[in-house]
């Protein structure tokens, strides 16, 4: 196995994968160095997985680099496995409730992503890091039907990498049923539903790969949802559901090669972090 090379900048927050050898094991430099008990010294790491926020900056250009990659890592599909009957059923319920976001615009910064509807008030979740590459600008949300309005933002929290967003009750929006906390399960199948490289109402299949994943999102260590569901840049902020329709997390970063899109590792905030910072962001904002 070569030394992997080109692993490129990340283009967001990352984290860095495990030292690995060529036989995959630690990655160290020649015995004889004395800075462990094998006589190995660790070496210089190699190997940087990038965990991509999932908001797209620029969109267009994005896109380009992630889309034009045919048979790159980057285009290395999540597994495809079989699409149980039920999660047909939880995504004609989940995508009425779910959003695209656009924040800033004109000739600032500007960046896109997801949200979605969880109450009859209106009140939207989404990522934090979509607003603040947004530069703090205005920001629009995108209804399934087309409709576009302006939203309000009733707070942030960036340590959490959360953001409600408010839109006037015109919207009709379905808002998302909250799975209980603690209920989810490693292995039961999941959604991915938002707007990928701006392709809104997306729906993607996988399962839950592991829970209580601890990744680094710039300054802030979370324990995250791990997820083989296809998500790209673009899906930051929008729910992954239960075969009930139940949202179990927040999409927020998927780990990459090269900088590329999805190769079936990708992160959600668990649903006790969203539902614990929704509730205190709308209860000092209304």
């Amino acid at each position: 196995m070569a030394v992997p090379t080109g692993l490129g900048e990340p283009r967001g927050p990352w984290f860095i994968s495990p030292e690995l050898d060529r036989d995959g094991r630690g990655w160290w430099d020649a015995p004889g160095n004395g800075r462990d008990p094998g006589g190995r010294r660790p070496r210089r790491l190699l190997a940087v997985l990038a965990v991509v926020a999932l908001s797209t900056v620029s969109g267009a250009v994005a896109g380009g680099v992630v889309a034009g990659r045919d048979g790159g890592a980057g285009s290395a599909a999540a597994s495809a496995a079989p699409v149980p009957a039920e999660l047909v059923t939880a995504a004609e319920r989940t995508v009425p409730g779910v959003v695209s976001v656009l924040a800033g615009g004109g000739n600032g910064a500007s960046a896109t992503g997801s949200g979605f509807a969880v109450d009859d008030q209106q009140h939207l979740i989404t990522n934090d890091h979509i607003l603040a590459k947004g530069g703090g600008g205005p920001v629009t949300v995108e209804l399934p039907d087309g409709r576009r309005f302006a939203a309000e933002v009733v707070g942030r929290e960036p340590r959490s990498d959360l953001a409600v967003l408010k839109v006037p009750p015109s919207a009709g929006l379905t808002p998302l049923p909250l799975a209980k906390p603690g209920a989810t399960r490693v292995g039961e199948p999941v959604l991915a539903v938002g707007s990928p490289l701006g392709l809104s109402g997306t729906v993607t299949a996988g399962i839950v790969s592991a829970l209580d994943r601890e990744v680094r999102l710039g300054n802030n260590r979370h324990s995250a949802v791990q997820t083989d569901a296809s998500i790209n840049p673009g899906n930051s902020g929008g729910p992954l559901v239960n075969a009930r329709g139940e949202v179990v997390g927040v999409n927020t970063a998927i780990a990459t090669i090269d900088g590329n899109g999805s190769i079936g590792i990708g992160f959600a905030i668990p649903i006790e972090q969203v539902q614990q910072t929704a509730d205190t962001i709308i209860g000092k904002g209304g």
